[in-house]
């Protein structure tokens, strides 16, 4: 659990995968994010799709430390599980570190979760040292099969159980507390995506409800929200 109080602006852009990742996206704009990536230091910086990849990569050259990364079926999440595997290797290849594969929603709500296993399985394979994450969409999910689906990412071994794409509607803190509680004593961590405006506030309730990565646009903006949210007490 991150303490909050003490979290200055470098440690909280730590905690951001700053993405850019609407469809117009142009190149000048991919290099403008790693520009701002790199001047904030983020935790990492994300493309819609590994086509971005080797502009990512040139542009953090001596940023080790900062993921590149991309988004796998995104944001849909429904391409057969050889198919995700198949983008995933190829995303690394080109030179992403991190990868976020979209869950099949409709098979985890079928309850196929044979088929949630096997897409996983893939997708963790096919990253190889790349640190994975997986995303449930939470906006389309009961409660039941979130806990289901989350306690499927950590049979896995993948690395971070993830909210939502940012492409549709975002998680509410109720929906994150069910992923989180699903995920107690397992060693998966929670990234959150689709932060609802006001973003510095809400971005540091699920902070302070266990988030340890917030992947999102407004990745700027959170941080330097963080002296206006000390000055009413919230930090």
């Amino acid at each position: 659990m991150i303490d909050v109080t003490k979290l200055d602006k470098a440690a909280l852009a730590r905690m951001m995968d700053y993405s850019i990742l609407p469809k117009e996206t142009r190149e000048e704009t991919i290099r403008k994010g790693c520009a701002e990536a790199r001047k904030y230091h983020f935790a990492a910086f994300y493309s819609s799709s590994a086509y971005w990849t080797p502009v990512v990569k040139a542009e953090l050259a001596g940023f080790d430390d900062i993921e590149i990364g991309t988004g796998i079926a995104f944001p849909f999440g429904n391409a057969p599980a050889a198919v995700k595997a198949f983008e995933t290797e190829d995303a690394v290849k080109r030179g992403c570190t991190t990868v976020d594969v979209v869950m099949n929603v409709g098979a985890l709500k079928d309850g196929r979760h044979a088929v949630i296993q096997e897409e996983l399985r893939l997708f963790k394979q096919a990253a190889g040292p790349a640190l994975t994450k997986a995303i449930l969409e939470v906006c389309y999910l009961s409660d039941a099969e979130i806990a289901a689906g989350a306690k499927l990412i950590a049979e896995a071994g993948i690395a971070f159980a993830k909210t939502s794409t940012g492409q549709f509607e975002g998680p509410t803190l109720e929906q994150f507390l069910v992923m989180k509680e699903a995920l107690v004593g397992t060693p998966v961590r929670l990234k959150v995506s689709g932060v609802k405006f006001p973003r510095p506030q809400n971005a540091m309730v699920f902070i302070k409800a266990g988030a340890e990565r917030i992947g999102t646009r407004a990745a700027i903006e959170i941080v330097e929200g963080l002296d206006s949210l000390r000055k009413i007490g919230m930090c």
